[in-house]
């Protein structure tokens, strides 16, 4: 199979760079940016190239592509476009060879970038491997959950890594990445929630960003919504692409799609296990976790991953503060029943308020600095 890529990307637009950033999932964008953003704030002449999305374009990055638009999930996925990776990953070998930024900075999005980090390191390009361009990594990939054995490959790419969960820095502890907490981007000071929590308000249904895992969580979420027969719905879309996938399906007319933009007040919510999930968490909004992967997928899923639940909020906290309804459990009747729990019993509101304070308490910054500072220090060999 070739890989010459139907593209090229552009050269950096200042001449020369001082760091790639990689995301290329939109949660990843977000949380790039919010990250580069702290990082110009601190040091204005950054040179900033991106793979990644328009979050990190309006940060002040050099968009190169935008990897966003391409996000897939799921084994059988990934295989279905595999000669367009492949194509990306080559391509931008070449563009890192030819432009030899100071830095690369991967953001979480593991399949790709940490084999780039070992093409990277093979073709003696790293600090690791023997040549000039650091490799810091934001965002661990999940290696408490699946393929542990990871950690020694990044230990031997990568220069330094930083996490958002505390208890990621123990799952390093045997190796010699350095490795920091460096807080949750969503509890950061000045961080503009996307959702509140309303008791009178509307129910969110968010089944994520990825096309085909909306295509399959959606029609469920909507199905509980009808079940439950009452209020309007609101959903929340990252991109014209997902918002049509959400047509197709046809909603009725008091389920609202909106774009993300202005914050959503909701009395309840049916989420997929992604990003909004922890917004949705941290704002003490009632609700539960939808689950649908391809059949195949799932399986393989099962026979991989080792924690005892999908949601992160429900691994931080140890309990299912959002109850987990995977594949088929997630029938009308039971999403039904959930949102009826959620708008209607005090108790189950009350529950959710006091872990999500809990869950600010265990995700606030350090005082060793945000990932903005962490970056900085990266850049200067600190």
């Amino acid at each position: 199979m070739s890989t010459a890529p139907p593209f090229r990307l552009p050269p950096p637009r200042d001449g020369g760079v001082d760091l790639l950033i990689i995301a290329g999932e939109h949660s990843g964008d977000q949380h790039a940016a919010a990250m580069l953003r702290g990082a110009l704030a601190q040091k204005a002449g950054l040179r900033v190239a991106a793979l990644g999305g328009p979050e990190l374009a309006a940060a002040g990055a050099q968009l190169l592509y935008d990897l966003t638009a391409s996000s897939v999930v799921g084994i059988v996925e990934v295989l279905k476009n595999y000669s367009f990776f492949s194509a990306l990953f080559h391509e931008t070998l070449r563009w890192i060879a030819e432009h030899r930024p100071a830095a690369v900075c991967f953001i979480d999005y593991p399949g790709f970038n940490l084999r780039l980090a070992a093409a990277l390191h093979a073709r003696g390009l790293s600090a690791k491997g023997g040549g000039k361009i650091r490799t810091l990594y934001y965002i661990s990939p999940q290696i408490w959950a699946w393929k542990p054995r990871r950690r020694f490959a990044m230990a031997k790419h990568l220069d330094a890594l930083a996490v958002i969960f505390p208890f990621e820095v123990r799952s390093y502890a045997d190796t010699n990445l350095p490795v920091e907490f460096v807080g949750h981007p969503f509890v950061a000071d000045g961080y503009a929630a996307p959702v509140r929590h309303d008791a009178g308000g509307p129910v969110l249904l968010l089944p994520g960003s990825r096309r085909q895992a909306v295509a399959r969580i959606f029609p469920q979420m909507l199905a509980g919504f009808r079940a439950f027969g009452a209020r309007e719905a609101v959903v929340i879309y990252p991109s014209e692409e997902i918002a049509e996938v959400l047509r197709a399906a046809c909603p009725p007319e008091n389920v609202r799609l909106q774009p993300a933009g202005p914050p959503v007040a909701a009395s309840a919510v049916l989420t997929s296990s992604g990003t909004m999930s922890m917004h949705c968490a941290l704002a003490g909004i009632p609700g539960a976790i939808v689950y649908r992967a391809n059949p195949l997928t799932y399986l393989l899923g099962r026979a991989l991953v080792s924690v005892p639940y999908l949601g992160i909020a429900n691994l931080l906290l140890g309990e299912p503060m959002y109850p987990e309804f995977i594949q088929g459990a997630a029938t009308p009747e039971n999403l039904s029943r959930e949102l009826a729990a959620c708008v209607r019993d005090a108790a189950r509101r009350e529950k959710t308020v006091a872990q999500a304070a809990r869950l600010h308490e265990i995700l606030r910054q350090p005082a060793n600095g945000t990932a903005a500072d962490w970056l900085l220090r990266q850049l200067v060999g600190d």
